[in-house]
Formats: structure tokens, sequence, C-alpha cells
């Protein structure tokens, strides 16, 4: 059940590298947020990637500069959503995407889970929903929090856009150890810097950004390890639905730091996450 620890570490992980990049995203131009926090990720994955071994072969290193590819428009789409609206709902209903699409193609294309998983999955997903459920968001330092059109466009690109890198992912080969991280993060890195270059926003935030944006970066490290092994040891189904819970920890974050309100609903949502990964694991060792 390795899976499980690590798909819920690469939840943890990513809500956390979320809450800090959006809030720095929130006081300066997203590119130059994802300027620092990607090539800060590659460096990070570049020192322990050879402690991992393995190598890629022509088709892995494909999937792996495509899923980069779709990484860094889902990085640069997902922070800017997090900029322009509220995080704590921008964050969940991406999370919503993350969790359904991998799932039904995990599903679709042969994976197998017993009923008691399914029902966890289901319930999982509608936890995602529940979390996403705020009555209103407080504004920070001014930044405007209406979930306005382009804020849903933004949303559903970003969440998309994640799943794919996620099913790609999980198509390369398990034995070339994270060299297709390192791939994943060259390529998302280029795409960053064009973008950052185009839109004239070629230079670093200043300190407290700096150091936000920093930690988003090593944080990413450490979900996108544990999420690669979980799914090699894991189903992507099951893997995908476990580290879409990750807005529990920007939602609590967000509650904390920032002061958001936390509703009824959406705490019933957080009890339900809860009991979901508790179903998963007994559906899974079940079967």
């Amino acid at each position: 059940m390795s899976w499980l620890v690590l798909s819920l570490i690469a939840a943890l992980g990513y809500g956390l590298s979320d809450f800090v990049g959006g809030l720095a995203a929130r006081r300066v131009h997203v590119l130059r947020v994802v300027l620092l926090s990607y090539p800060v990720g590659l460096a990070g994955l570049l020192l322990i990637a050879p402690l991992a071994g393995g190598s890629l072969s022509t088709q892995s290193t494909l999937l792996a500069l495509a899923g980069g590819v779709a990484n860094g428009l889902a990085i640069i789409w997902f922070y800017g959503a997090l900029a322009s609206g509220p995080m704590n709902v921008v964050s969940p209903l991406t999370a919503l995407l993350v969790a359904g699409l991998p799932l039904l193609y995990g599903l679709v294309t042969g994976e197998q889970l017993g009923p008691v998983a399914i029902g966890g999955a289901v319930l999982a997903v509608i936890a995602v929903v529940l979390v996403s459920r705020e009555e209103r968001s407080a504004v920070d330092e001014g930044a405007p929090v209406r979930f306005t059109a382009k804020v849903g466009w933004l949303t559903v690109g970003s969440g998309a856009a994640f799943a794919v890198y996620f099913v790609l992912l999980d198509k390369i080969d398990h034995s070339s150890g994270l060299w297709p991280l390192v791939v994943a993060r060259s390529s998302a890195t280029v795409l960053v810097l064009v973008s950052a270059l185009v839109a004239r926003q070629l230079r670093l935030p200043q300190r407290p950004e700096l150091l936000l944006a920093g930690s988003a970066g090593l944080l990413d490290v450490l979900c996108n390890t544990s999420f690669l092994f979980a799914l090699r040891s894991g189903m992507l189904s099951v893997v995908s639905v476990l580290t879409s819970l990750y807005p529990a920890a920007t939602v609590l974050m967000a509650r904390i730091v920032l002061g958001e309100r936390t509703g009824r609903v959406q705490r019933v949502g957080l009890v339900l996450a809860a009991v979901s990964v508790t179903l998963i694991a007994t559906g899974s060792s079940a079967a």
C-alpha cells in the first residue's frame, strides 16, 4: 500500500505548493513566479535523479516532453486563475478535473476497481466538490476574488492540462527512474521562459515573493516525485483521485494565513475526503 502513502504525500505537497505559489502570483505576474519556481524545481530534480538510477527510451522521452508542455501550460493557467479568483474555489474545481478525467481514462482503458474502492473514489470526487463550496472569499491585499468567466476558462484549462500530464506520466516506462520528471520539467521551463519573454516579464520577483516562488518549486519536487512513484505501484484511477484531494491543504492554509472562511459544507467535504481515503485503502486491499 505504498502507493496510498505516496499519493497522500503528493496531495499534501501539491496543496502547499499551490498555496504559496498562488499567494506569490497575487502580488506579482504569474510568469515571474514560475520563472523562478520551475528552474528551482528542475535543479532539485537534477540533484536527486541520479540517486534513483534508470534510463529513458525514445518513446518515454517524447511522452515526458509532451507532458512537460502540458504541465507548463497547466501551471501558468492555474496560477493565473489563483491570482484573479478565489483560491479556495479555483483550486478545488481544478482538482475535480484532475481527479475525474484520469479516473474515467483509467476505467475506460481497463483498470479494475472493487465496489468499495469505486465508492471511495466517487466519494472523493464529491468531497472535492463540497470543499469548493465557499460562500465568499476574503480579499487579500486588494486582490480581486470574483469567479469571472476568464477565471473559469483558466481553471478548466489548467485542470484538463494537469490531467493530460498525469496520464502521460502513467504511460512512461517504470524503469526510467526520475528522468521523466527531469525531461518534463525541462520542457516546461523552456515554455515558461519563452512565455515570460513574450509577455515582457523576464525578471525575478522581489522578496518575499522570491521566497514564496522558490518554496513552491521545492515543494513541487516532493509532490511530483511522490506522484510518479505512486503511479508505479498503484493504478492511475485511484492515485489521481487521492492526489486530487490536495485542495484540503490549500483551503486550510488559506483559512490559517489569509483568514478565508471555511463554510459548513466545506467542512463536510473535508470529512468525506478522509472517509474516501479509508474506503479506497480498504477496497484496494480487499481486491
